[in-house]
């Protein structure tokens, strides 16, 4: 095999690669085997016929007497077998193995990763070219990779991409399977697992082992921990675990099967015992020499949402050589996942611009694969309700808001009632549309959903992972907007604005004590959680300074946001009269209203 294809871009194919070479090996061997066995037969039956007497099958003749004594005989070790089984398959391997060709997702069906796609491409191409990189460069290729990222992201979905392109074996098992009520069977099953790796990568030239939520099997074990009290002096625990077969007995089990991959099969095994027999007898120079052990070529998977919880020694080279990170699609990844799932489901001719898919694309940031996919089938279920058969924008908008934020729950408000959640949410989106920094209102809505009467919803125009503090200050007066509708509207507020002050409060609470906008350096979150600990807004109220900068910076927000509202009160009137009429406008239907409401606030003030 070429060093110059391990280096390609895409994962090598071909009969040339080296597990393609060793899988034809292993089938030859198992043709010489299946002939050394089948051919005395053979002759004895050619034998049998030539000599006028063939073989004849069926049941042996008994007497009665003889019956009588089979028979019991036969119960009895029929009831033994019942006894005896279910106890010697209670360390079996618990894993589900699949063939390539049961598995339908290919690498080309992995979009919206570019750069862990890649890796695993690397990964991969080194796994089927593990020989030539073994003897040609003298490296050691990877024996085992662990996914890490939120859920939802692709692991599971990557790991059997990988086992259909390499063309080889997938056992995947869940860590919770290889735990067992009897002592002992836990570490059972996973030398059986790895057992059954070694025995598929003989047969096939390799096989990639999925290890799902391996946090489970795999946590940090009691022991050696440093206390990080103090960075200048690195302080030791010693703590002393109880029980082998807890989490420090199967993580060490784990830790020796992860290095056993070159372990000697049966066969060779008994070779080698017959070899040492003969060594006792002979001298020195003439003992017969045994053959290394064949390496295995095995690549293991692990996946974890919580890999700082995983036992150290597991994370270091020869373990898992490889951590790779899947983190949630950036925007360019989101619209090439939105194009190959809209490519499979049906819609309208109108979520093929490309303008609409790029607006789904912003409007869906936080999404994982899984969330974009479901995200169109619960559209696609809305389209059912409705006796279509594609999905529309306003589909995808319905399911969006269900997910989010919860089913449509209508209630029979009172018309005062009605007129002031109309006022509270038309203030949120003054506010947002006079004052947000690059912010596209997307709904809003007085239609109660869980435990909102009313909702704004809005969202960056481009992605952005970080906030200046005029769109922090921003943000805080986008929570005052209705609160201070109310208040300029019907002279006092309600009980609605209790979230909103919730929500502006963590703002300010990071602004003073996360990002040092509130005129001190000095970091809440250098300080050392205690025994009840406690997030960052409890660090900075529990400080009169830092709580009081707080009471400014809302005080501030709230008192330009009066001012603002005042000076536009048109357009608050404009969008509590729509929403009154309609319930729910989204997106351009919000601007529209704005804009028009505009017009006529010139056209009707008086010429100067």
């Amino acid at each position: 095999m070429d060093l110059g294809e391990l280096a390609q871009a895409k994962v090598v194919r071909g009969s040339g690669v080296d597990v393609a070479r060793s899988r034809e090996r292993s089938r030859r061997r198992r043709l010489w085997k299946l002939f050394v066995w089948l051919a005395p037969l053979g002759l004895y039956c050619y034998y049998r016929i030539a000599t006028s007497n063939p073989i004849r099958f069926g049941l042996p003749h008994m007497t009665p007497t003889q019956a009588s004594i089979f028979m019991p005989i036969g119960l009895i070790v029929l009831l033994g077998l019942v006894i005896i089984v279910p106890m010697l398959s209670a360390g079996k391997s618990p894993h589900v193995r699949y063939d390539p060709s049961e598995i339908d997702v290919t690498m080309d069906d992995v979009v919206g990763i570019g750069p862990v796609r890649q890796e695993v491409v690397n990964t991969l191409n080194l796994f089927l070219g593990y020989q030539t990189f073994r003897e040609h460069m003298g490296g050691n290729p990877r024996k085992a990779i662990l996914f890490e990222g939120p859920p939802g992201t692709g692991k599971t979905y990557m790991a059997k991409a990988m086992a259909r392109e390499a063309g080889v074996p997938y056992l995947f098992v869940s860590s919770t399977a290889f735990q067992s009520m009897y002592y002992g069977q836990t570490g059972r099953k996973i030398r059986n697992y790895f057992k059954e790796l070694r025995k598929a990568a003989r047969e096939e030239g390799g096989a990639i082992g999925f290890i799902e939520e391996i946090d489970a099997i795999a946590g940090a074990r009691s022991g050696m921990r440093n206390n990080s009290g103090d960075s200048s002096v690195t302080a030791t625990q010693v703590e002393r675990s109880m029980s082998s077969e807890g989490i420090s007995g199967v993580v060490n089990e784990l830790l020796i099967q992860l290095q056993s991959f070159d372990t000697p099969a049966g066969g060779s095994r008994v070779k080698a015992r017959m070899i040492d027999w003969a060594n006792r007898v002979l001298p020195a120079h003439r003992r017969l020499k045994k053959k290394p052990p064949m390496f295995s070529n095995i690549l293991v998977i692990g996946a974890t949402n919580r890999a700082a919880d995983l036992d150290p020694a597991l994370l270091r080279p020869g373990r898992f050589d490889r951590s790779i990170h899947f983190d949630l699609p950036t925007r360019s990844g989101r619209r090439e996942i939105i194009d190959y799932y809209l490519d499979r489901k049906t819609h309208v001719p109108e979520l093929d611009k490309e303008e609409r898919r790029d607006v789904l694309a912003a409007m869906t940031f936080g999404y994982t694969p899984v969330m974009i996919e479901h995200l169109f089938d619960e559209a696609l279920v809305w389209a059912l309700r409705d006796a279509r058969d594609s999905m529309d924008w306003r589909d995808i908008q319905q399911a969006k808001m269900t997910e989010e934020i919860g089913l449509k729950q209508p209630v029979e408000y009172t018309e005062e009632e009605k007129r002031t959640i109309a006022t509270h949410e038309a203030g949120h989106a003054v506010v947002a549309h006079l004052v947000g920094q690059n912010r596209k209102l997307e709904v809003l809505s007085i239609i109660k959903r869980r435990d909102a009467l009313g909702l704004l919803a809005h969202s960056d125009n481009e992605e952005r992972y970080t906030r200046t503090r005029s769109e922090l200050m921003g943000s805080m007066k986008i929570a005052f907007g209705g609160m201070t509708a109310e208040e300029i509207f019907f002279g006092e507020s309600g009980t609605g604005p209790g979230g909103d002050l919730a929500h502006a409060t963590r703002i300010a609470a990071q602004m003073v004590g996360s990002f040092g906008m509130a005129g001190s350096l000095v970091s809440f979150e250098a300080v050392e959680a205690g025994p009840i600990s406690q997030g960052i807004v409890g660090k900075v109220l529990a400080n009169e300074d830092a709580k009081a900068s707080v009471e400014r910076l809302l005080d501030q927000a709230k008192a330009q946001v009066h001012t603002l509202l005042d000076a536009n009160r048109h357009l608050v009137i404009a969008l509590r009269d729509e929403l009154l009429d309609r319930d729910e406008l989204v997106g351009d239907e919000i601007i529209d209203v704005l804009v028009e409401a505009d017009e006529r606030q010139r056209l009707d003030a008086p010429a100067e």
